[in-house]
């Protein structure tokens, strides 16, 4: 059910109204009352938001997504998915599971390169 947050503009207080529909809420919204002074002067509150991202199965993936997840440039993608595909290979693999670290705590795929092609 979603939250519709209000501020009132007497007290300040903020008051949180709960609907089943949206047409209830639309129907209710010009009775809103504060919960704190009864004052009617309320401003709707926008609160942030979090939309989940669904996961992605990097073990299910096609070498062309894998290599799409490479170019995509995302250096936390790119550690999680050598993360998951790697399993203990790259994990008992002290440079790839280094390697993967530091991509999934944002270091960029080059930099990351460079560095494990300094170190053999």
């Amino acid at each position: 059910m979603p939250v519709y947050e209000y501020r009132c503009q007497t007290c300040g207080s903020v008051s949180a109204f709960t609907y089943k529909s949206v047409s209830d809420y639309d129907t209710a919204r010009e009775s809103l009352v504060c919960a704190a002074c009864s004052s009617d002067a309320l401003t709707r509150v926008i609160s942030r938001v979090a939309i989940s991202k669904p996961g992605r199965d990097y073990a299910k993936m096609s070498s062309d997504e894998m290599l799409s997840v490479f170019e995509g440039g995302d250096a936390r993608e790119v550690g999680r998915m050598i993360h998951e595909v790697g399993g203990d290979a790259a994990l008992n693999d002290p440079h790839m599971a280094h390697a993967a670290r530091r991509l999934m705590d944002g270091d960029s795929p080059a930099k990351v390169e460079k560095d494990l092609t300094e170190s053999e």
